[in-house]
């Protein structure tokens, strides 16, 4: 575990690695999980291509590192990430770990290696990979630069986070005379965006007074710190929900639909816990630890999820 307190060398690796954040790779893992085990669920093992479905994860990875570095980038030269009111993780510009023209480097760097890992797919998946790819670049760009500021960075990782991710990863992982874009898959990562999202949902509840001061109309601080603390909890279980059901129509022998529901239960079970705790937090850094609990049961619903897609293939 890297310690942000103590001084850390600019632009080392050690800087790199904290501007990359980590801990918010599950965002990333979780959605191409769900797409690999649905597509693996329909191929069996004997079908199931293992090139493409590692190439979906390197490139979603690499493609939330790069979304971080941008994030870092931009809210510092916006004068955003001010580190005397800053209630979140520590970032690297404006702690001076990373030049602003070294963090340019790094993201055109990453932006490029990403690039590299998505461009196989075409031979899986066609040239429109090519497309997906480009949108994807681009709206890691948008996201900070415009989307947030107008409240509709929720909708952006609904669709990056969710649809996109589960859709595709399927789609390049099913063999070519059975790719499409199947209803499950759909409802699926619909369901995944909206679990995704809660993390965006706490990042921005614990900043909502600082981004309102700001100029910065997230979501949660157009509907209010109220409709904003139930909306983390609504999204949460509903996504949680839609996923479930989904599934559980899904099982090839219908007594098993019930047990799709227990794996469920325990991410439902985390998730209260987490909400719980915001409503006893509700304010200031002390909500980061809110935001780590989030984290954990995003990655609890993924893990959940590719339980329920196993038993349904039973």
């Amino acid at each position: 575990m890297i310690n942000e307190n103590h001084k850390v060398a600019t632009n080392s690796l050690e800087a790199w690695l904290l501007a990359s954040r980590p801990k918010t790779l599950a965002g990333a893992a979780v959605p191409v999980m769900i797409g690999v085990a649905l597509a693996l669920k329909d191929t069996g093992w004997d079908k199931f291509q293992v090139i493409p479905a590692v190439l979906c994860f390197l490139f979603a990875f690499l493609m939330q590192i790069d979304s971080n570095l941008i994030n870092d980038y931009f809210d510092f030269v916006h004068g955003n990430d001010d580190p005397g009111s800053r209630l979140g993780p520590k970032r690297a510009c404006a702690e001076g770990w990373i030049t602003t023209k070294a963090m340019l480097i790094g993201i055109v760097v990453v932006s490029a290696i990403a690039c590299l890992f998505g461009l196989p797919l075409i031979y899986y998946g066609g040239w429109e990979m090519v497309i997906v790819g480009a949108v994807c670049v681009l709206f890691a760009f948008l996201y900070t630069t415009f989307f947030s500021y107008k409240g509709l960075g929720d909708i952006l990782v609904l669709v990056f986070f969710g649809l996109v991710p589960v859709m595709f990863t399927y789609y390049v992982i099913m063999p070519a005379s059975m790719q499409q874009f199947t209803g499950v898959t759909i409802a699926c990562g619909l369901g995944c965006g909206m679990v995704i999202d809660t993390l965006l949902c706490i990042n921005n509840f614990r900043d909502r007074h600082n981004d309102a001061r700001d100029g910065k109309r997230t979501l949660i601080v157009r509907l209010g710190e109220k409709r904003g603390a139930q909306l983390y909890n609504i999204i949460g279980l509903v996504g949680a929900c839609i996923t479930m059901v989904t599934i559980m129509q899904e099982c090839r022998h219908g007594q098993l639909g019930a047990a799709v529901i227990i794996p469920y239960l325990f991410y439902a079970y985390k998730h209260s816990q987490s909400f719980d705790k915001l409503k006893k937090i509700w304010n200031g850094k002390a909500l980061n630890e809110v935001l780590g609990m989030t984290a954990r049961d995003m990655f609890i619903y993924g893990l959940m999820t590719v339980v329920a897609i196993f038993i349904s293939s039973l």
